[in-house]
């Protein structure tokens, strides 16, 4: 009905009136192209008739009934003002209640002051009040008032809020062709919000940094291949960051997911770097929520990517330690066989102590006591040539059992 109206008035030449239907309609049915369509060639009629809005100059004359009848309430209400007794000018007239949030658009940053200063008016003791100059605190505040309210008035009949909606796309559109022109400036933007994302992460603000990979992964799949020449690799890298971000804000189920995804699109691009990402993350997932056989599933298929000595350790060890933890003993020891190797490759000191503890602990599940008397052992060296204490004291804790263990176990014999 609204958009019969708008098209009738249209065909009659009230473009005014057909707008305001037109933007009534796109109020409530703003998926319509039709609404959109009618507003513009509304618009477009209304400045091929009177020119643009900034060429025409308005005079005060009898035809201006509209204005004259805004000036005169003007006047009348500040004749009011003047009017008000001593214990009254605190109080104010009662004006129809406009929109907050229309307000907070046309005042911006103004409109905190206004709500301020309507806050101080509910005190009548300070509005009775003056200040040293003798200039009464409610003149002052009431005014203030009055220029905000004007104010208000004059940017809505300037530039109205559909107005200032339209502007903000177009400026949005604008930002993106600009983006279309310039790739190398795109590609900078890109890569600092890259870095932004990884230092928020990384400085304890995972959620910080999921919105604004969510915000950059909203951009780029609006842009096209020839803007963004790795926009596959590119997207999985944020699948990427957002999972390890939810990962860190404990929402497992979603890290997951977004991990999942990294994973597809590193498949159907053949990104075999980000194919062993992905699976790295799952692993870490999967381990996190105690399922280990599908963490082992993912990292063991990583293995033959790995890159590295010290990769390779990591690897090995988490495998390993998965096998542990399902007590499947024997598999735990070897994987922590491969990861001392890999880790002494490598030369990195941190990793054989790590690797050798877990082929302790498998071998005391195995009953080996004494090879597990003698690996604890050399991770003691090797904690002590970190100066790690903590790992010292938990080592010597765990030799004690172990000796105690090994010692009943030659009692038996004996007594065998």
């Amino acid at each position: 009905g609204l958009y019969q109206k708008a098209e009738t008035l249209y065909a009659m030449g009230d473009f005014e009136f057909a707008l305001v239907f037109y933007h009534r309609g796109y109020r409530l049915r703003p998926e319509l192209q039709q609404f959109r369509l009618g507003i513009e060639k509304s618009q477009e009629a209304i400045v091929n008739c009177v020119g643009s809005p900034s060429s025409v100059k308005l005079e005060n004359k009898e035809g201006l009934c509209f204005i004259s009848r805004q000036a005169e309430s003007r006047k009348a209400n500040q004749k009011l003002q003047i009017r008000l007794t001593k214990d009254q000018k605190w109080t104010r007239k009662q004006k129809p209640v406009k929109n907050s949030k229309t307000e907070r658009q046309l005042l911006g940053e103004l409109y905190a002051d206004k709500a301020y200063l309507e806050k101080l008016l509910k005190d009548k003791d300070l509005m009775e009040s003056s200040t040293r100059q003798g200039i009464k605190v409610a003149d002052l505040v009431l005014n203030g008032i009055s220029y905000l309210e004007t104010r208000s008035e004059f940017w809505q009949q300037q530039k109205p809020i559909y107005a200032r909606v339209r502007e903000r796309k177009l400026r949005q559109q604008r930002w993106i062709r600009d983006k279309k022109r310039k790739p190398a400036e795109a590609a900078r933007y890109i890569e600092k919000t890259m870095e932004d994302i990884d230092l928020l992460l990384s400085g304890d603000s995972p959620e910080e940094s999921w919105k604004k990979a969510e915000r950059l992964l909203k951009t780029i799949q609006k842009w096209s291949d020839d803007e963004v020449p790795n926009k596959n690799e590119l997207i999985g890298h944020l699948h990427s960051c957002i999972g390890n971000a939810q990962l860190e804000m404990g929402q497992m189920e979603a890290a997951l997911q977004s991990h999942q995804m990294d994973l597809e699109y590193a498949r159907q691009n053949e990104l075999p770097d980000a194919v062993s990402r992905a699976l790295n993350n799952i692993g870490r997932v999967y381990a996190k929520i105690g399922k280990f056989q599908q963490a082992i599933d993912a990292w063991e298929e990583k293995i033959p990517m790995a890159k590295s000595s010290l990769e390779r350790s990591w690897l090995f060890h988490e495998i390993g330690r998965c096998y542990f933890e399902l007590n499947k003993a024997e598999a735990a020891r070897n994987y922590g066989q491969k990861s001392l190797q890999a880790a002494e490759e490598a030369g990195d000191v941190e990793w054989q102590l790590d690797a050798t503890v877990l082929v302790a602990q498998a071998q005391v599940k195995l009953k080996a006591y004494w090879s597990a008397i003698l690996s604890f052992e050399k991770a003691l060296e090797k904690a002590r040539l970190i100066h790690d204490r903590a790992a010292q004291k938990a080592i010597i804790m765990s030799l004690d059992d172990v000796s105690k263990s090994f010692i009943e176990e030659q009692k038996a014999r004996r007594e065998e």
